[in-house]
């Protein structure tokens, strides 16, 4: 049984690839597909199989998924390409008679109105209509996306944000790999599950401000700002603007709800409690 995992050398596939290796996958039975091969020395060294292929390469792609029985497609990195991209993969997997696909989606996608929603919701489509058995894993929010902004908070004693009271289950990037890891070794039949992935702790970011004043020893205070004013202050602090819209405001749709949940689907397949966010906090500031 082979299984691949698609952007290798980023952060959650390299999480994940870790947990396979951690599950008892054997190495040579892992297909890391990768763009940048220089990039995957160390995965190769382990001696994980390493193929060349980017999202925007059928060619490669095809080459690259040959003799692969399961896929961890982690969704791609480039908002408003993504599509087109994960439909280049999917095809690709298609030709190769993949016997399953499990993709990297969002909390609560199906009717989510965060901007990062439609990419995921237009590919869960296209798996659905895929003659390849998919599985979604709709991700929540990760708790390292906070890692800038708690540099931010410890120097300036504020967290800022639109997300009013709405409470975020939050998790670490490796509970998210160690979920898909779980899912790709299991025994039984994936086809057509679906996955909300969240934390055990439900925090607002008043709480979060609290945690991270709790870690640092200081008065961290939560400011809740306007959409448009928390956008311009992630621009300013270098986040490029389209990209700086898109977390404002899926920060306003932490106000909704749309990054909560209590479904436990994540605990149930880690078989553990997440990470807790003071863990990310004392990483973040040591």
């Amino acid at each position: 049984m082979t299984t691949a995992v698609t952007g290798a050398t980023g952060q959650l596939g390299g999480l994940a690839i870790g947990e396979l290796l951690a599950r008892g996958v054997p190495a040579a039975n892992i297909v890391a597909i990768v763009r940048d091969e220089a990039k995957a020395a160390d995965l190769a060294s382990k001696g994980v199989q390493i193929r060349v292929a980017s999202y925007d390469d059928p060619a490669a792609l095809r080459s690259a998924l040959e003799r692969v029985d399961k896929l961890l497609l982690v969704s791609g990195s480039e908002v408003g390409r993504r599509v087109p991209q994960h439909t280049n993969v999917i095809e690709a997997a298609e030709a190769n008679g993949v016997g399953l696909i499990a993709y990297t989606s969002l909390l609560n996608a199906a009717r989510s109105g965060l901007g990062l929603a439609p990419e995921h919701v237009a590919t869960e489509k296209r798996l659905d209509e895929s003659s390849v058995p998919a599985v979604f894993l709709r991700n929540g929010w990760y708790w390292e996306n906070y890692l800038q902004a708690i540099g931010q908070a410890v120097a300036s004693g504020t967290l800022l944000g639109a997300a009013g009271d709405g409470k975020i289950a939050g998790a670490a990037r490796v509970d998210y790999a160690a979920a898909a890891a779980a899912v790709l070794t299991s025994d039984a039949d994936q086809g057509g599950k679906i996955y909300e992935l969240g934390g055990d702790e439900r925090l607002t970011s008043a709480e979060l401000a609290k945690v991270i004043g709790d870690v640092a020893g200081k008065t961290v205070e939560y400011r809740d700002l306007a959409e448009a004013d928390f956008a311009k202050v992630l621009a300013d602090n270098g986040i490029p603007e389209q990209f700086a819209a898109v977390l404002a405001g899926s920060d306003v749709g932490i106000s909704r709800g749309e990054l909560d949940t209590t479904s436990g689907d994540l605990q149930t397949l880690i078989g553990r409690s997440s990470t807790p966010f003071a863990e990310i906090v004392k990483a973040a500031i040591a």
